[in-house]
């Protein structure tokens, strides 16, 4: 497995940008997100595990230490946090970041669009990880969406993390099988071209890919420490957007509940502001290898 390409010697060359990012389908950086919120944000979400007593008792919430029982997307008992989670202002705040706007702008050569379906991880220690898979037929609208993942501190490799095959959104949507881990379904990867390309992260650190990049989450190989991170999502206003992408994250819950109590108004409904395309969310891109799927085809925007 080789190391992520470091693309802060382009971060502010919007033609080196757009040349990277169509050779690699990937863009990391360091340093680029505003360190004081990220770590008001780290602070929040140790405030709910506290609070729902996944933290050790007798430690300190600031070393996610953990030996209770792992608790997944999915299950009954993550449902309370994942709604305490998607209150939080700072949560989808953080998601507008002047740095990742910032390099968006750029990469896009348009207004962002940040879509407001945004995705907290909490990873127990030795539980199942996402299987390679590609976002674009779990999100859809134009294939040029981008998804930022970036840990809410320091994420060694002990951790886990993310690892993408550099390269792969150039050929288009693959066929998926059923697998196990968040989603459901991923992308077999035997045979594949490209490299793997994983690595450390420090806090500020961010790792954005393409919705046709196929990646994989990394198991956290620790025995008592929980991973932190989230998972934002944009793309060029332009684009067409699915209704679905304007909605929370599985959809349990109004936007006018998740509401309640925040500070400010800027944030809320912002996405009303455009003349957005809507676009329909098809399951015909989900095209199953044991149903005869021959190879990849791109998708049309």
């Amino acid at each position: 497995m080789k190391p992520y390409t470091n693309s802060n010697d382009v971060l502010n060359d919007a033609v080196a940008l757009r040349k990277r990012a169509a050779r690699d389908g990937y863009l990391f950086f360091t340093d680029l997100v505003d360190l004081a919120a990220l770590r008001a944000l780290r602070g929040r979400f140790e405030e709910i595990l506290a609070r729902h007593q996944w933290i050790d008792e007798g430690t300190a919430a600031s070393d996610l230490l953990t030996t209770k029982e792992a608790v997944v997307e999915g299950m009954p008992e993550f449902i309370p946090v994942l709604e305490d989670f998607q209150r939080l202002e700072e949560f989808h705040a953080f998601a507008h970041d002047p740095g990742v706007l910032g390099m968006l702008g750029r990469l896009f050569g348009d207004t962002v669009l940040a879509h407001p379906r945004n995705i907290g991880r909490i990873v127990f220690p030795t539980t199942p990880t996402t299987p390679p898979h590609q976002d674009y037929v779990h999100i859809q609208g134009t294939p040029d969406v981008w998804t930022a993942w970036i840990p809410l501190g320091d994420c060694p490799r002990a951790l886990g993390g993310i690892q993408v095959l550099a390269g792969s959104h150039r050929v288009g949507v693959y066929p998926v099988q059923r697998m196990s881990g968040a989603g459901g379904v991923g992308v077999p990867t035997d045979g594949l071209p490209g490299d793997w390309v994983a690595g450390d992260f420090t806090a500020g650190d961010a790792l954005f890919f393409h919705s046709e990049t196929i990646h994989e989450g990394l198991p956290n190989t620790t025995s008592d420490r929980f991973r932190l991170s989230v998972d934002y999502r944009y793309q060029a206003v332009s684009k067409p957007v699915t209704e679905a992408s304007l909605l929370p994250h599985f959809n349990r819950f109004g936007w006018d509940w998740v509401y309640e109590g925040w500070q400010s108004a800027d944030l809320q409904y912002y996405w009303r502001e455009f003349d957005l395309e809507l676009a329909p969310f098809t399951r015909d891109v989900y095209r199953f290898v044991e149903d005869g799927a021959a190879g990849p085809e791109h998708p049309p925007e």
